[in-house]
């Protein structure tokens, strides 16, 4: 495998070995790795427990690089599963981490020689790059819950015997374990028990293997790289998008949301493969898909606790898989010449306790009054939404706003826990009287609660003219 420019380990105590800077990836930085748990969705069907077992029956973990002691050691040790009418299933709790890797020609100084005589800049098949995307995925068959926790690549860390960094750097520095550390430090400790790390060169292959994937585009997405063969043209509306479509959609960063918009399309992409995959359509695709996974994935899981993970996942209803963004802020003041997400501890903390059953904070009921909550509209129907907003301030909700309208047709309201906090979000849903509660980030960005409001709530909606001076603007 070509070897990365840099060394991976800075001496402990010395100040840098690299005072340079470092040569960043060139061009955008897919988010694909929201698609891994959507691709596991794929695969979680009773029989996909069969087709992995007849793959191997092995439990030696799927690595690509093999762990020192040390490493191995970072990860917890402690049996996850356990076998019953030779089918793996969890036995607890288990937190996996999992690494989205973008390997070009030029990161590498030993590129493959296929690579050096073209024009352009091409993906290399290699683990050994930032962490474009990293996720903290927790399957909780106690709860029958999966919670996924999107960290922002630019998630500014300290690290014992290293320099200041983002958190994204962490898998170049020192692999999948350094990774795994920086992780747990930032999330009060929480323990690590496996990690997946997967490059892009798999996830198109993953698409095409499933036959594509429905998504609504929210808007017109056009861009040309030539230096990187990246083009993209993507029409908004619904859409059946390909692999390389897919990637498109996640490559595309050109919004005033940056990587938060990025990640808000990864929980879109994620979504739509979960409630897509499990069909028994899927089951004749299973030795595709599960060949294209072995070729582009670097795993300490077992054969035997993958299938146990797979076995939980489709037993898992879409209303329990719950996505939050690690909470944060930007250092966006255009004073800073590096920009990052700063996170924030105190909320970090109370996420953790409420997600992850790690540590705990003193919980006190949210003041409705205090409470954030945003309207994206989809109905067109400006008075539906000036009856939902007098709906909501009756019931005493008082901090309301009309954010810009949601363009997918909506059958369903949606009632989004921007922040999970779907305590709330069920006590608005009880208010309104309808609404699909969901634990995700796709809403209003700095909202704590988005109504996505649908058809349903026209169908409800007694017609009671609103007076003009009670208009809310937006």
């Amino acid at each position: 495998m070509p070897v990365p420019k840099t060394d991976r380990k800075v001496p402990k105590g010395s100040k840098t070995a690299k005072s340079g800077k470092k040569k960043q990836f060139k061009g955008t930085r897919g988010s694909w790795l929201w698609l891994w748990l959507g691709l596991t969705g794929v695969a979680m069907l009773s029989a996909t427990a069969g087709a992995l077992l007849a793959v191997s029956l092995s439990t030696t973990p799927l690595l690509q690089h093999k762990l020192s002691p040390e490493e191995a050691a970072v990860f917890e040790s402690d049996r996850m599963t356990r076998t019953s009418m030779k089918l793996s299933e969890l036995t607890r709790p288990v937190n996996i981490l999992v690494l989205g890797i973008k390997v070009t020609a030029a990161d590498l100084s030993n590129p493959p020689p296929e690579t050096k005589d073209l024009s352009y800049d091409p993906l290399v098949d290699s683990f050994d790059g930032l962490a474009d995307t990293m996720l903290l995925i927790r399957f909780n068959p106690e709860t029958r819950k999966i919670t996924v926790l999107s960290i922002p690549r630019d998630s500014k860390i300290f690290l014992d015997g290293y320099k200041m960094m983002k958190i994204n750097a962490t898998n170049l520095e020192g692999g999948a374990s350094l990774a795994a550390k920086a992780v747990s430090n930032l999330l009060e400790d929480v323990p690590i028990d496996r990690y997946v790390r997967i490059n892009v060169q798999g996830i198109e292959k993953l698409i095409d293997a499933l036959g594509g994937v429905s998504v609504y585009i929210p808007k017109d997405m056009k861009y040309t790289d030539a230096t990187q063969h990246l083009y993209i043209d993507l029409k908004e509306g619904q859409q059946h998008l390909t692999g390389d479509q897919v990637l498109q959609l996640l490559r595309f960063r050109y919004d005033k949301l940056g990587d938060l918009g990025r990640i808000q399309r990864q929980q879109m992409v994620m979504g739509a493969l979960t409630e897509q995959a499990l069909n028994a359509g899927t089951l004749a695709k299973l030795p595709k898909l599960l060949s294209v996974v072995q070729s582009h994935i670097d795993t300490n899981l077992s054969v035997e606790e993958l299938m146990a993970l797979v076995g939980f996942g489709v037993q898992t209803k879409r209303s329990n898989i719950q996505m939050t963004i690690l909470p944060g802020d930007f250092n966006g003041d255009g004073k800073h010449e590096t920009s990052y997400w700063l996170p924030n501890r105190r909320q970090i903390k109370a996420l953790m306790a409420k997600h992850f059953d790690q540590g705990y904070v003193d919980r006190q009921a949210t003041d409705p009054n205090r409470m954030r909550i945003a309207i994206q509209d989809s109905t067109g129907k400006p008075e539906a939404v000036q009856a939902l907003v007098k709906k909501l301030q009756t019931t005493g909700y008082r901090n309301v706003y009309i954010d810009e309208a949601w363009k997918e047709p909506l059958k369903a309201t949606k009632i989004i826990a921007q922040k999970g906090d779907d305590d709330n979000a069920q006590a608005i849903r009880r208010a309104l009287g309808l609404g699909e509660v969901r634990v995700e980030s796709t809403g209003n960005v700095i909202s704590d609660i988005s109504i996505q409001l649908g058809q349903d709530w026209l169908n409800q909606m007694q017609a009671e003219p609103i007076p003009n001076d009670q208009f809310i603007k937006p």
